[in-house]
């Protein structure tokens, strides 16, 4: 078990369930908390954990966090710099990296370098450079624990499996979202508060559209080729509606393992804290009695395209993958300000794939380049 944490992300939904954990295992502190512009959440949490370290988006946000915690000894940082400040914190033995987007990138190397454990919530390190963040976890001895439930539970199917060369697939199970089983012309008429409303999970908006899309199961492709160093013809999908069955391991021989549990973020945040030892916790346990028909079925490409999408990428390798997540964040948030439809999102990711200039070996500033351009793309392709 860990002894100290530092949170990149605390006031966001993943932040908030790991502070959760923290609850139950009051003998693992908080060295460090981070969030975009929630300051009053923030200074809740600072009041709550006494954190060495605060870090706030702007300077703005964190003026008004310093002023507003002024009695307590927390310093108080701003931007990335801040945020590396925080993923570095010497106190800090693990690192929770729970910021959505391109922003954890950064941060979540630096962790490594300072061989810190990496709580991995931020899938799109991995999607956008995971050879490079990869090999810099190799280099440095840095530990790698997934936080996504599907990639928990890969995890725990490969624990004792010392040789890769046994694996004859990873199925990541999907719950299909909100508009399973929806036609293509239903689908043009969906909304954004339709796109918010996920069967099974609580999560933050951007990872919810992403699972109404299907694009965050094509992301989730992506970073378990790159966790688990497979190739993408062995990483597959399934729809499974109940959320029981987070994902399995299919093996040479046959034997196919899965990790079943209640739909619950805390579970896998737990194990990340904990690993290698498991520890009670006060999750709702799961009741195979009463818990009903497990269904699996193949997900729908042809009304669900940003899956097929994302494996494209997979398969092209070098930028583009860095080029469809950064299109991507960009329509979704056109999307959830209501400037565009749900099928744009697809039409202007797929759209900045083909515009950006494509590198194979990318470095990182030419990842964080890519990026840009990504989203240029989807901002003059807009009214197209």
């Amino acid at each position: 078990m860990v002894n100290c944490i530092s949170i990149l992300g605390s006031t966001g939904s993943i932040g908030r369930q790991s502070l959760d954990v923290v609850r139950m295992h009051p003998q693992i502190k908080v060295g460090a908390l981070t969030a975009g512009s929630s300051v009053e959440r923030m200074a809740e949490q600072c009041r709550e954990f006494r954190p060495k370290l605060a870090v706030m988006a702007t300077e703005e946000s964190a003026k008004m966090l310093a002023n507003s915690i002024r009695d307590l000894p927390t310093q108080v940082l701003w931007g990335e710099e801040g945020l590396i400040a925080a993923a570095t914190l010497p106190e800090a033995d693990c690192v929770i990296t729970a910021v959505v987007g391109m922003l954890g990138l950064r941060p979540t190397l630096a962790a490594i370098r300072a061989k810190k454990r990496i709580g991995l919530a931020n899938k799109e390190t991995l999607v956008c450079a995971g050879e490079l963040v990869m090999e810099a976890a190799k280099e440095y001895g840095a530990e790698i624990v997934p936080v996504d439930s599907e990639h928990s539970a890969i995890f725990q199917c490969l624990m004792g499996c010392k040789d890769r060369g046994e694996i004859r697939r990873l199925i990541l199970t999907c719950s299909g979202g909100p508009f399973f089983g929806m036609t293509k012309e239903q689908l043009t008429h969906v909304t954004k508060a339709d796109a918010l409303k996920h069967p099974n999970w609580k999560m933050g908006p951007k990872i919810t559209v992403d699972c109404a899309t299907l694009m965050n199961k094509g992301l989730e492709v992506i970073e378990a080729m790159r966790l688990y160093g497979l190739p993408l013809e062995k990483v597959d999908v399934l729809i499974h509606r109940q959320s029981v069955v987070h994902s399995l391991v299919e093996y040479c021989d046959g034997a196919v393992i899965a990790q079943l549990g209640t739909p619950d973020m805390r579970l896998p945040i737990q194990l990340a804290m904990t690993y290698p030892e498991r520890q009670p916790s006060p999750v709702d346990r799961l009741d195979l009695t009463t818990c009903g028909q497990l269904t699996f079925c193949h997900p729908d490409l042809e009304n669900f395209p940003c899956l097929a999408l994302a494996r494209d990428c997979a398969k092209r390798g070098g930028n583009a993958c860095a080029a469809m997540n950064g299109a991507n964040e960009e329509a979704v948030a056109l999307f959830l300000r209501g400037e565009i439809g749900f099928y744009d999102i697809y039409r202007l990711v797929s759209q900045a794939v083909e515009q950006v200039p494509y590198l194979e070996k990318p470095t990182l500033s030419q990842i964080l380049e890519t990026d840009a351009l990504a989203r240029k793309a989807v901002l003059s392709n807009i009214r197209r």
